[in-house]
């Protein structure tokens, strides 16, 4: 189940922070790891860390005032890719550091990265993310939000990194074959 508890603390936490400055300023979080979000090896779900990094990214729209423009255009927002790097453990009642940002946009999807980091310094996983804004069921140019939150239209620049994923996922068959993926009936 979504951690909607969760969500409205982070949420209301956020609404407490001075805002953001800008893009690519750095929303920073606490958390703990629950025994409700540990996997049968008693380390943090990967589809519980995916869930957590939601709330790191909503409370981050939330100070940067995305929220209430999205809220006052009727637009949403959605995932459209990720890319997760997991390299260290997060244990039960561990606590650790979230960070989120935005990157950057093109023309369809705003690129947001986030990390966890442990007590001790050590980066326990990092993701890329795709999101795209939509209005009345479509997306539109993330040029537009920016617009409406007073900033500069134009994105900084798409580190190499980025453009390289970006690229990558253009190779990517969509639909996947299916055949591909199951084996023959």
């Amino acid at each position: 189940m979504f951690p909607f508890i969760r969500l409205f603390k982070e949420i209301m936490i956020a609404r407490r922070l001075p805002p953001l400055a800008g893009f690519g300023d750095i929303h920073t979080s606490h958390h703990i790891c629950w025994p409700w979000d540990i996997d049968m090896f008693g380390e943090l779900n990967n589809g519980r860390t995916l869930t957590l990094y939601d709330l790191g990214r909503l409370a981050m729209a939330q100070r940067g005032g995305l929220v209430s423009v999205l809220f006052k255009n009727k637009w949403a927002l959605t995932m459209a890719g990720a890319s997760v790097r997991y390299r260290r453990r997060i244990t039960m009642f561990e606590r650790f550091t979230m960070k989120s940002r935005l990157v950057c946009w093109d023309q369809r999807f705003m690129y947001l990265e986030q990390s966890m980091w442990k007590t001790n310094g050590e980066c326990a996983s990092h993701v890329l993310y795709r999101s795209a804004l939509l209005e009345n069921g479509r997306a539109i140019n993330p040029a537009r939000a920016a617009e409406a939150l007073g900033q500069n239209p134009i994105s900084p620049p798409v580190p190499d990194w980025i453009t390289a994923w970006i690229k990558a996922e253009g190779t990517r068959p969509w639909p996947p074959m299916q055949d591909a993926i199951l084996p023959p009936a």
